[in-house]
């Protein structure tokens, strides 16, 4: 009776571990057949692409057998795990990081993974700064070549009204965008503007008071948006068209960077870009598109935001703005579009929270940048203990902060390998004298040149009714050093 329990055992034993290798085979007993694909975003792929910039993205492995990785050129591409397990039922992962192309033309490399059966080649392709041959459009880079010297149009289409002084009831676009104290717009004006020398005009817009419950803009609105348009064009300037004062401070700013509130703006958002850039959308590549201003928590923090996700809700909005505009097709396929920094700031932390959206056509994106500083030589308060604070002579030390900034703002932006603007600055304070402000246009926009780029000045200097140019010495300092 001993000797057969024995027996017994070691057949259960011998069952049990047939069992065992046949569910390792399978998970319906059956040998399973090798498998081996690679995925991104659950799509199997056979090649991957990327920008110029440096960059990563992370790929599954499905393979039922235990695999390995090679790249062919490791000189510029990196992988984060070389080898993993076979999985019946799960991804493994791997997180591919390529680093800046510096080169003009395109590079590749590939991609090895070697089961014990089977063996997948994945292509990596890194795009240059060189154009695609059927890219209508000139390149982001090629863009920033011909901007020499720009100018907001502000506090006129931008223009948004609060409080009891101004009832909006009934009031037309025109009066609109004149409830801030700046005249009709017209084509004289932005004449007189491209003849002095500016050749980039910032158009900046505030939509949310011309929507409906729907997010639908009003069609009086979008016609007066467009025929401003036109004037700049008209001109031969080129003509940055955005989203303004739906970001901010203000409490009627529904464009906020906050993930709480996520899911509720990026349809409305989106939505907003797709209204504006279909009726946009065969204008040619004068006409370039901005996601939003100056960019904002719920809290309206100007500062560095204290929750951090604030950098991802901005980052996520502009993939939004860029997937939105793209779809709409026509020459938007190829539009030149710019993203901006969590308020538009230059700060290291804003810097440094900045993702470039990805795109369908290499080199058509780039960045744009604030700065009014140093902030007490450059602006005004109303506040007489602020004013303690003025400075009123430009230095070598307000030399230094200004050149802090371009080489923080525009080595950070080449890291990330696309160009960028300073799309406002000015010394738009009035308590420096005329010379003093001169001194910090020349220097400015000196830094912004030997950086190999340009800035669009705050309004000001001309007086748009009478067409005569109050702020000319800041002007001719400009024009001089836009050469």
């Amino acid at each position: 009776m001993k000797k057969l329990n024995i027996f017994k055992l070691a057949f259960l034993l011998l069952a049990a571990a047939m069992t065992m290798q046949s569910c390792s085979d399978s998970n319906d007993g059956t040998a399973s057949s090798p498998v081996l694909e690679v995925y991104k975003d659950s799509v199997a792929i056979d090649n991957i692409a990327f920008p110029l910039a440096a960059k990563s993205s992370i790929i599954g492995v499905k393979c039922n057998e235990d695999w390995t990785a090679e790249l062919s050129d490791t000189s510029w591409v990196r992988l984060s795990n070389h080898a993993g397990y076979g999985n019946d039922k799960n991804f493994t992962y791997t997180k591919i990081q390529v680093l800046k192309n510096d080169l003009e033309s395109k590079r590749t490399a590939t991609l090895t993974i070697r089961g014990k059966s089977l063996t997948k080649v994945v292509t990596i392709v890194q795009n240059g700064k060189e154009k695609d041959p059927n890219d209508p459009f000139e390149t982001s880079f090629e863009l920033l070549e011909h901007l020499r010297i720009g100018y907001n149009l502000g506090n006129t289409l931008d223009s948004n009204p609060t409080g009891s002084y101004w009832d909006p009831v009934g009031k037309t676009p025109k009066e609109w965008e004149q409830s801030w104290g700046q005249p009709e717009t017209t084509q004289e004006i932005i004449d007189t503007l491209a003849l002095k020398g500016f050749n980039v005009i910032r158009v900046p817009v505030t939509w949310a008071p011309h929507m409906d419950a729907d997010g639908n803009v009003d069609t009086a609105w979008m016609d007066r948006v467009e025929e401003v348009v036109n004037y700049v064009l008209n001109a031969g300037c080129y003509c940055i068209l955005n989203v303004q004062h739906d970001t901010g401070s203000d409490a009627s700013a529904w464009v906020v960077a906050d993930m709480s509130k996520y899911a509720t703006v990026s349809p409305r958002f989106k939505s907003l870009w797709t209204q504006i850039a279909n009726r946009f959308k065969n204008y040619n590549e004068k006409l370039v598109f901005e996601a939003f201003n100056e960019i904002l928590t719920s809290n309206a923090e100007w500062g560095d935001p204290a929750d951090v996700t604030a950098y991802e809700a901005v980052n996520k909005l502009e993939q939004d703005f860029v997937d939105a505009v793209r779809a709409t097709g026509g020459n938007n396929e190829y539009r030149n579009l710019i993203v901006n920094p969590y308020s538009a700031g230059n700060t290291d932390a804003k810097l440094a929270g900045v993702q470039i959206p990805d795109d369908m056509h290499p080199n058509h994106i780039m960045a744009s940048v604030h700065t009014y500083d140093p902030y007490w030589f450059c602006n005004d308060s109303s506040n007489p203990d602020e004013q303690n604070y003025y400075i009123n002579i430009f230095d070598e030390a307000q030399q230094q902060v200004i050149a802090d900034i371009v080489s923080r703002v525009t080595k950070r932006y080449d890291d990330l390998g696309v160009p960028v603007l300073f799309g406002e600055f000015g010394a738009i304070g009035t308590h420096p004298d005329m010379s003093e402000r001169v001194k910090y246009a020349k220097y400015a926009l000196q830094q912004f040149r030997s950086h190999g780029t340009t800035g669009l000045w705050w309004m000001g200097l001309l007086n748009r009714r009478r067409l005569r140019w109050y702020e000319a010495d800041i002007v001719n300092a400009l024009m001089e050093t836009a050469q």
